[in-house]
């Protein structure tokens, strides 16, 4: 079981970026599943990665949030899976955007992949 601190344990669904898991068989494919999230940063991370974009270096107030929010939708992907009935995912990828306007902005991070039912090899 995985566990990242502040999250809930991923149950031991594997999970890939490969088409296969050593091991077992897919003996179904349920389809696409995702994840996705859109988080803006908090004040303080604001003020954080604006005075270091000035000085340079990493910004670590925005790697958190990024983070986060990576977490956050790979943990809606497993709940999707879980939904349809998956004990696997196979295929995951992420894709992150920033949206928003003259408002602010945000970061959208969409996690997908495959939901799959497999089975030991015998």
């Amino acid at each position: 079981m995985t566990m990242q601190q502040g999250t809930r344990p991923t149950m031991n669904m594997p999970v890939t970026t490969t088409f296969t898991i050593e091991g077992y068989r897919i003996t179904q494919y349920l389809g696409v599943v995702r994840g996705i999230i859109v988080r803006a940063p908090t004040i303080s991370q604001g003020i954080l990665g604006g005075l270091k974009s000035i000085i340079g270096g990493q910004i670590r107030a925005y790697t958190e949030m990024c983070e986060q929010a990576r977490q956050n939708a790979y943990d809606l992907l497993i709940d999707h899976a879980r939904a349809i009935g998956a004990n696997a995912i196979v295929g995951l990828r992420y894709d992150a955007s920033e949206i928003g306007g003259k408002t602010g902005s945000a970061t959208e991070v969409l996690c997908y992949g495959t939901a799959v039912v497999i089975d030991p090899l015998r």
